[in-house]
């Protein structure tokens, strides 16, 4: 039986429609917004997986290149391994659903979004969130939802609920809002240093633009709806948890005291290894550790709530030290260091040419990225032993989280014509690395000379809530706090405004009150980071690397981009072997840019550049060199391309009997254009340069090699002479 309802979401109809496809999956739903469709369906597994505390969830996301008519560029012409995009689209679905299911159901879950068409106008990341929330509420899976996501614009002074993609470029805030009838559960968020308060509005603004896609999966529900599975807690012997209780909870109480993060976790571990040799022989090891785990939790909770202080002891409000350095590393365009307790992150720059630019495969409006923000968490951050990898969700999520932030701060193409890619390589671990990657690319940016706006700092916050309404925001968690809280809210500004949101929670959902006040102390925070960032480097170097490549703009006429490049690009390629710039790119308006590390190099091509695109002027005197002799006359090349004819009775200002008798071919003369005919052809004097030697002083003499002028003595002394120079100065009057 095939059930399909609808809604208004943004002034456009939302289609969820169950029992049509994929009938058997668990579940499966399609939802439709505009021409954009995703399918997103549900599987798990009969039996729980063992030895799992925790929700053994999968969500991935399904990009289609025929879903935008496209065929995938790649070798085979077959989708491969997830994009960036669909590995963020997964985990920002994941992040939505994951705290309203049971942790008690131990079932392999497999949610699978796929995207069947886009219109690229409406996101399908959205809708993705919306399905799999859906499939999961009408299966059997206990989940305590439904959830909803919008997106939230803020466009010529006013908030819009799901922009189209082509309006979020002009749009101050891009934020993703998802939440349950009750309460908010995710934040996604990107802004041009938004204010505080527009920003907050936002965030309501969308959860009540939520509430009429949460009624359309609760009808959907009651009419198409499974019997939910009933589960059970954990229950441990009774003889277990009052001997835990007894013995070795003041010893866990005295261990976490510890302000110290390797002396607390090394008197932890001796806990454990103690409760363990002494309980082994009556309770199973795995019972041991879960109920110490538990034990652990509730010391952490209780000391945070009742202390009102931080694990290590400090004030909620209270930032661990912070030390910044930059110019770290010698070779590199620019390094930033920075170090917020025991979290360490080493950020470097480095800058390229446009040509560099990443290029996307995607589904997305755009084709290339030029600033690029990546993150890699080795093992031994963490002091374990692991395979290394390519980058799995994590280090992709926090890259592109910091790379949001960052992005408001970079400037323009027109600004600064790099490519810009920053690596951060986290060197120790103990709360928010991609926050603290966030500040040391803003040094190590500043430190390589990129003009940025402004420095971004980042700061993660958390939250632990307690019988009723009581709860404690601490600001700049370490990791005990993240792993035993019910919060980790990454927020991210300049001194003007936020760049960047992301929280993440373990509730059913946190109210509008508590994110107000966790951003409020975020931007305290952020003052304080700036500051001491300030006092290590204040702005940005005037001058790049020495070993940096140089980057020169110039526009020409579109018209004669096909001149510049020429057939099959030869002439541009013979600019670039010839000068040894290192690359030349040309736009389609007509912007060229040219990279070299020798500034020398990169005049001389640019002078070639402008000489191709530069128009034949009456009345101007070009150095040309003769390329070919007829019995009326010498053509002559004033201009690379451009070609004019030198009469047989303007070779000299005597009569000539013969071409030959005056020049050859291969001979540099000076020549003077004194008609281009209705046909584009172009009339050149040589005669006239010898009798107008009085007035050469005021003349505009050209060099047809480099385009540039010739106004010195020795120019002029070389067609002071009657006849043909002779070798030597025709030499010395080359540039």
């Amino acid at each position: 039986m095939a059930y399909s309802g609808q809604c208004m979401v943004g002034g456009r109809v939302l289609t969820i429609e169950t029992g049509k496809l994929a009938q058997q999956a668990e579940s499966a739903v399609t939802v439709r917004y505009g021409d954009t469709v995703i399918l997103a369906t549900v599987c798990a597994s009969s039996e729980p997986r063992e030895g799992v505390d925790f929700v053994p969830l999968t969500v991935d996301y399904e990009e289609r290149h025929y879903a935008v008519g496209k065929i995938p560029g790649s070798f085979i012409r077959r989708e491969g391994r997830p994009s960036e995009e669909a590995t963020l689209a997964a985990r920002l679905t994941d992040r939505s659903l994951r705290p309203l299911f049971d942790k008690n159901f131990h079932n392999d879950i497999q949610i699978i979004v796929t995207v069947l068409s886009t219109d690229q106008e409406n996101d399908p990341d959205i809708l993705a969130v919306i399905g799999a929330s859906a499939a999961v509420h009408i299966s059997s899976i206990p989940f305590y939802g439904p959830v909803s996501a919008v997106r939230v614009g803020y466009i010529d002074d006013r908030l819009v609920v799901n922009p189209l993609l082509p309006q979020m470029s002009s749009s101050l805030i891009d934020i993703v809002v998802a939440s349950t009838r009750e309460a908010i559960v995710m934040v996604e968020a990107g802004a041009k240093e938004a204010p505080e308060n527009i920003v907050l509005e936002a965030i309501r603004f969308g959860h009540e633009a939520n509430q009429d896609i949460l009624r359309l999966q609760e009808e959907l529900r009651r009419a198409y709806g499974k019997p939910k599975v009933e589960v059970k807690a954990p229950e441990f012997a009774p003889e277990l948890v009052a001997a835990v209780s007894s013995e070795f909870a003041p010893k866990i109480t005295a261990a976490i005291s510890h302000s110290d993060r390797v002396e607390r976790d090394s008197a932890l571990e001796e806990v454990k290894r103690e409760a363990v040799e002494k309980l082994k022989e009556a309770f199973a090891e795995a019972d041991i550790l879960a109920v110490l785990g538990n034990e652990t939790k509730k010391a952490v909770r209780t000391k945070i709530l009742q202390e009102r202080r931080h694990i290590d002891g400090r004030q909620p409000r209270e930032i661990r030290p912070i030390t910044c350095e930059v110019g770290v590393l010698p070779r590199t365009h620019g390094s930033g260091l920075f170090m917020r307790g025991l979290t360490q992150v080493l950020t470097i720059t480095t800058l390229g040419s446009p040509r560099q630019e990443q290029l996307l495969d995607g589904l997305g409006l755009e084709e290339t990225k030029r600033f690029m923000h990546h993150y890699n968490f080795p093992p031994f951050s963490t002091g374990e032993v692991r395979r290394l990898g390519s980058p799995g969700r994590r280090e992709i999520g926090h890259g592109a989280l910091a790379e949001r932030a960052l992005l408001p701060v970079i400037p323009s193409e027109e600004e600064f014509s790099y490519t810009i890619r920053l690596v951060s390589e986290v060197l120790s671990s103990n709360g928010s690395t991609s926050m603290a990657s966030v500040c040391s690319s803003s040094l190590s940016l500043m430190d390589a000379g990129v003009p940025i706006k402004a420095p971004v700092a980042g700061i993660a916050m958390g939250l632990v809530t307690g019988d009723g309404s009581e709860y404690t925001i601490l600001t700049d968690i370490e990791g005990m706090e993240d792993a035993y809280g019910d919060m980790d809210f990454k927020v991210a500004g300049t001194a003007e405004g936020i760049t960047a949101l992301q929280l993440d929670i373990k509730l059913l959902g946190i109210s509008e009150n508590i994110i107000a006040e966790a951003i409020r102390q975020a931007r305290e925070a952020h003052f304080e980071i700036l500051e001491k960032m300030r006092q290590t480097i204040s702005a940005s170097r005037p001058e790049l690397s020495p070993y940096a490549p140089r980057m020169y703009r110039i526009n020409i006429d579109p018209a004669k981009i096909g001149a510049v490049i020429g057939p099959g690009g030869k002439v541009i390629r013979s600019i670039i072997e010839e000068t040894k710039v290192t690359s030349i790119d040309i736009e389609s308006d007509g912007t060229v840019i040219i990279a070299s590390p020798n500034r020398e190099a990169a005049l001389e091509a640019i002078a070639r550049i402008e000489s191709l695109t530069r128009d034949v002027e009456v009345g101007a005197i070009y150095t040309g060199k003769v390329t070919r002799i007829s019995s009326f006359g010498a053509f002559v090349e004033i201009l690379p391309g451009k070609e004019g004819l030198v009469r047989i009775s303007e070779l000299a200002d005597h009569r000539v009997g013969k071409v030959e008798d005056v020049v050859k071919v291969g001979d540099e003369i000076m020549v003077k254009v004194v008609e281009i005919d209705n046909l584009g052809r172009i009339n050149l004097s040589r005669r006239a340069v010898f009798s107008g030697l009085a007035q050469i002083r005021g003349a505009r003499v050209v060099d047809s090699s480099t385009g540039a002028s010739l106004e010195t003595q020795r120019e002029r002394r070389r067609i002071s002479g009657r006849g043909q120079p002779s070798r030597d100065n025709r030499q010395r009057g080359r540039r």
